[in-house]
């Protein structure tokens, strides 16, 4: 491809870098991420910045983007925000203030997230985020846009889903992490679960980092509910308790909100993971999977050993929304390119043209119009169920 691409992952702004040539009189724009490539969380970032990746090269081998007559290429830049607010704000720093970014091609965990927004509002900086918290959302947020389904949008459609599915489940159990994207996750759940009329037996969080989960499942197990619903927990600790739970006993409907796919959680979790609902997660099985999807898949499954999911496509439309942007703008000004970003319209990941909507919910229209899918691993794969398309403003 043409252009400069280098990569930098780093934790306390130690870049490792893959550098490309530099051809014709082409600039570059640095789009940053702020993505955990360490802990739990990093097969989430290590996906998500093979996706920019990918954007970015499909972009600039298509001629870049052209902006008052002048062809820019794009560039990611990934640090490792260890999904803390801690390292986010190092990472926020030094992606804005020592490598001079405008834009933030996607960020990812709520807390990380809200370290960076509180730089980024203040110093014109555009930011994409999948972060799941209300919080980082509205009219105060001129610059924010989301790049993936949050609770807000997918819960109202999974939970009651699942509800109806199984009619004779009247109890829950419900965990999260015990951070800024649980406490947000856990919120919504709450309030989704208690309108099917389902009865909330206990809601716990633990700490990310745990490695042992037998306590944390017999204690769920010892509730003894029909249904066990894991919220925002990675797949390696999403595994790892039904792992746990299948081996005290538990047998129920088993529930990760931000499931992301079957790979992950099969890793820790085997066989106890059978039957697992998930909503953030993509199957790339079936007529209508195209092969641009299918190809894109099958190099992501090489690189990270997980198959794609909502998160990881998230870094990859949010580089399209952002060309878009600009060339209707016709800048590369964070404050103009924002303005424009409500009403343009791009082709997405999934295969359709979406723009953005969000006013109903958060105030103003910041969120991409994305399908909600519902997934399910049966015999070890991960099978679709349903795919909704938001309507409304």
């Amino acid at each position: 491809m043409s252009g400069l691409r280098t990569l930098k992952m780093a934790t306390l702004g130690v870049a490792m870098g893959m550098m490309g040539s530099i051809a014709g009189a082409q600039e570059t724009i640095k789009l940053g991420l702020s993505v955990p490539l360490s802990g739990g969380g990093a097969v989430w970032g290590r996906g998500s910045v093979f996706m920019c990746e990918r954007a970015v090269k499909e972009i600039n081998e298509a001629g870049g983007v052209t902006v008052d007559g002048q062809a820019y290429n794009f560039e990611c830049v990934a640090y490792d925000n260890k999904y803390n607010a801690a390292d986010g704000t190092k990472v926020a720093q030094t992606l804005l203030n020592r490598e001079g970014i405008k834009f933030i091609g996607g960020s990812l965990g709520t807390a990380p997230v809200k370290a960076m927004q509180s730089l980024t509002e203040r110093q014109g900086v555009l930011l994409f985020t999948t972060a799941w918290g209300f919080t980082v959302k509205g009219p105060k947020f001129p610059l924010t846009f989301t790049q993936m389904n949050t609770p807000f949008e997918i819960l109202p459609n999974l939970i009651p889903f699942i509800a109806e599915q199984h009619p004779d489940a009247k109890t829950l159990a419900m965990l999260n992490p015990n951070d800024a994207s649980g406490q947000d996750t856990e919120e919504v759940a709450r309030k989704v679960w208690q309108d099917t009329g389902i009865e909330l037996l206990s809601s716990d969080f633990y700490e990310r980092g745990t490695t042992e989960f037998q306590p944390i499942a017999a204690r769920l197990a010892a509730l003894n509910p029909d249904i066990i619903d894991l919220g925002g927990s990675p797949p390696a600790d999403a595994g790892a308790v039904f792992r746990e739970l299948a081996a005290i006993g538990w047998d129920g409907v088993k529930v990760v909100e931000v499931g992301t796919g079957a790979d992950g959680i099969k890793a820790t979790g085997g066989d106890a993971v059978e039957g697992v609902y998930m909503g953030a997660a993509v199957s790339f099985v079936g007529d209508e999977v195209t092969d641009h999807q299918k190809e894109v898949n099958e190099e992501a499954r090489a690189e990270i050993g997980e198959s794609l999911n909502a998160i990881h496509i998230g870094f990859y439309d949010s580089i399209y929304a952002l060309k878009a942007a600009m060339e209707a703008a016709d800048s590369i000004e964070p404050k103009e390119v924002a303005a424009v970003m409500p009403g343009v319209t791009f082709r997405t990941f999934y295969g359709s043209e979406i723009g953005f909507y969000g006013e109903e919910t958060y105030g103003t229209v910041q969120q991409m119009r994305l399908p909600v899918i519902i997934t399910q691993i049966q015999d070890g794969e991960l099978v679709e169920l349903g795919r909704v398309d938001p309507d409304g403003k």
